[in-house]
């Protein structure tokens, strides 16, 4: 719990950073998942794809992005003209660490003729080797855009790719054995557990980060049932707590977006899917470190012209397709006892 003096201080940063990124002509853009101080600073909370599209739209110069590398990587692409800073070089991501270029250049060349499909969760240089890259909202979409006699090397989220190639019936998806590890957090014997303590309870599934990708591939395999679910974006997940007549929630993500969920529907109950489903590396991030940031401009993510360029082309796709919003219920089995 947050004490008195915890709270001013709080409070006395913030009122430094929004003053700072005021003269520097700054937007702070914050994920989901970072810490509720720093959600409660950022003029933009939302997920990843989210963020990108803000930092695209903005007319401010500079942008402090508070997530993770990969997706400060994905706003210096779409905004090459704007400063791009991230507050803590130690904010990774342990799914789009599990494959680098060099990997997948290996993989393609043993599969001549093959399309590569990335998750959006993948470094500039993994999408600048990539034909597609796509969302869990819209990665079925991508892949049956795809030619049905061609191979398709889907990287490196294990669990979307088992989902889709389920979904889909196509058995010419090669899947790269990656995993975030927040996955720990959300399997199916905590969500199931959680379901039966609140039985009358929304199940929310939000698919745009790699931590919710297990809950995804657990409803079309049969092993968490899809009744009452709702797989919403961001937004829709926000959205959903004031246009349902229920007052009882279980979330199926990271939990840093209890914060703005409790914030936003006020007087609307929301259980953890699981508590532990935590991710560090979005945790790193605090109010000093992005008020040191804006002091000294630091630390700056530029992406080379000719990877951006590549890697653009894969985004443009991903964006092209179904708007990358994903749709209730979207390609899941019907829970077979209904």
């Amino acid at each position: 719990m947050t004490t008195v003096l915890e709270a001013q201080y709080d409070q006395a940063l913030h009122d430094e950073i929004r003053a700072l990124a005021k003269r520097r002509n700054a937007v702070i853009l914050a994920h989901n998942y970072e810490r509720p101080e720093i959600q409660d600073v950022a003029d933009y909370v939302g997920d990843s794809l989210g963020l990108s599209r803000e930092a695209a739209r903005t007319d401010a110069d500079v942008i402090v992005f508070c997530g993770v590398h990969f997706m400060a990587e994905t706003a210096a692409i779409l905004s090459p003209q704007k400063t791009v800073l991230l507050p803590d070089m130690a904010a990774g991501c342990s799914l789009a660490s599990t494959i680098d270029a060099e990997q997948l250049r290996e993989w393609k060349a043993s599969y001549p003729g093959a399309v590569v499909v990335s998750y959006v969760n993948t470094t500039a240089e993994v999408k600048a080797e990539s034909d597609w890259c796509c969302t869990s909202g819209n990665a079925v979409e991508v892949i049956e855009a795809i030619p049905p006699e061609t191979t398709i090397l889907f990287c490196p989220d294990m669990f979307l790719g088992a989902h889709v190639k389920r979904v889909t019936g196509r058995e010419n998806i090669v899947v790269w054995m990656g995993e975030c590890h927040v996955h720990a957090g959300i399997d199916p014997e905590h969500i199931n557990l959680m379901r039966e303590r609140h039985p009358t309870a929304e199940f929310l599934v939000h698919p745009e980060c790699g931590c919710s990708t297990s809950v995804l591939d657990a409803v079309s395999s049969g092993a968490v049932s899809s009744r009452q679910l709702q797989v919403l974006s961001t937004e829709g997940m926000i959205r959903r707590p004031a246009q349902s007549e229920n007052d009882e929630f279980i979330v199926a993500t990271e939990i840093g977006i209890l914060h703005r969920l409790r914030r936003e529907n006020p007087g609307k109950i929301f259980h953890a899917a699981n508590d532990r489903a935590s991710c560090a590396y979005m945790k790193v991030t605090t109010l000093p470190k992005v008020l040191r940031s804006l002091e000294h401009m630091e630390h700056r993510i530029t992406v080379p012209a000719d990877v951006a360029d590549r890697a653009r082309r894969a985004i443009d796709r991903m964006i092209a397709v179904g708007g990358s919003q994903p749709k209730p219920q979207l390609s899941l089995s019907p829970d077979p006892g209904e």
